[in-house]
């Protein structure tokens, strides 16, 4: 698809992925609406492209998130939705009836003011959490109220596909990482320590993740918006590779010939923490056509020359 005057929604539209998001799409043409919470940060939402609209409005509000969908000053409903927001994506201790009224009821509130209009395809986010201790083949299995939240969500829009044959797709993103992450997040957290030449207290680093380049995670969203195939699916954006929490802060304060210590073993693991989080690659590129294309190596390269041209500023 030529993005170049298609009309798109997004939620979340300024939190780490949608701030990309808005951005490939702004740049390819596209008439973005980026939404963002009643309580975003001003700058964040100052910071959006220029020719994007911006809609602010609650999801616990459906009255609220009907009038979002019908805000387009041509009065049109939006062809293509990327449903981003969420609560708790890095607050393992989120209450779970806020998780439960914004990640789900929210989403609801969305699929339903969407229900009888003429869209294309309403891609969901998801989380690998959702899957818990079990590979991605055996099923859901979630630790966490946002995993649980969003595990709820995936359920309602395979419903919502089944039952009503609405263009809803769900994916999942692995452990995302790239320019823009906020600083108190694994590899941001390291890098900064790493340039500033301070230590670095962390768990042990056994915990096995797939991490995925953020760019590499816009590809898969927009491909699973596009995607014929897709409709109905659940699909996982990761590489289908794992490294320990432990080797990628190692590699970085190689990259960066780090003068601090890492010191492992400082922090206690997460209550219930997962110790393997890997994608199932293959199935999505089967499905779609997608595959991620930024290696490690290279993805810490570019989030690292990032960070230095912050500290710079």
């Amino acid at each position: 698809m030529d993005w170049a005057g298609k009309h798109v929604l997004i939620t979340g539209a300024t939190g780490f992925i949608g701030q990309h998001l808005v951005r490939r799409l702004a740049g390819a043409g596209a008439r973005v609406q980026a939404g963002s919470a009643p309580d975003e940060k001003p700058e964040h939402i100052a910071g959006l492209p220029a020719g994007v609209q911006s809609l602010v409005f609650d999801l616990r509000d459906a009255g609220a998130v009907r009038a979002a969908v019908r805000s387009s000053p041509t009065q049109t409903t939006p062809q293509v939705i990327f449903h981003l927001a969420a609560v708790g994506v890095t607050n393992p201790t989120v209450n779970p009836l806020n998780a439960l009224a914004v990640n789900t009821r929210g989403t609801i509130h969305l699929i339903e003011a969407l229900r009888e209009q003429p869209v294309k395809r309403i891609v969901l986010l998801g989380t690998c959490h959702e899957y818990g201790a079990r590979e991605a083949s055996e099923g859901l299995d979630p630790f966490s109220a946002y995993a649980a939240s969003k595990a709820a969500a995936w359920a309602f829009g395979r419903m919502y596909w089944r039952a009503y044959n609405l263009p809803i797709v769900t994916v999942r993103p692995f452990q995302v990482y790239g320019p823009g992450q906020p600083e108190h997040t694994l590899i941001p957290a390291a890098i900064r320590a790493a340039l500033a030449g301070k230590d670095f207290s962390m768990t042990s680093g056994e915990q096995e993740r797939d991490f995925i380049y953020v760019e590499d995670v816009v590809d898969g969203l927009l491909a699973a918006a596009l995607a014929s195939s897709a409709k109905g699916q659940s699909l996982d954006l990761g590489t289908g590779q794992v490294h320990t929490v432990h080797y990628v802060v190692e590699h970085i304060w190689s990259m960066t010939k780090a003068q601090g210590r890492i010191k492992p073993g400082i922090l206690p693991y997460r209550p219930g923490e997962v110790m393997h989080l890997v994608a199932d690659a293959e199935h999505t590129t089967r499905l779609i056509g997608w595959q991620a294309h930024v290696g490690l190596e290279e993805g810490l390269r570019r989030t690292i020359d990032w960070n230095r041209r912050q500290v710079h500023r």
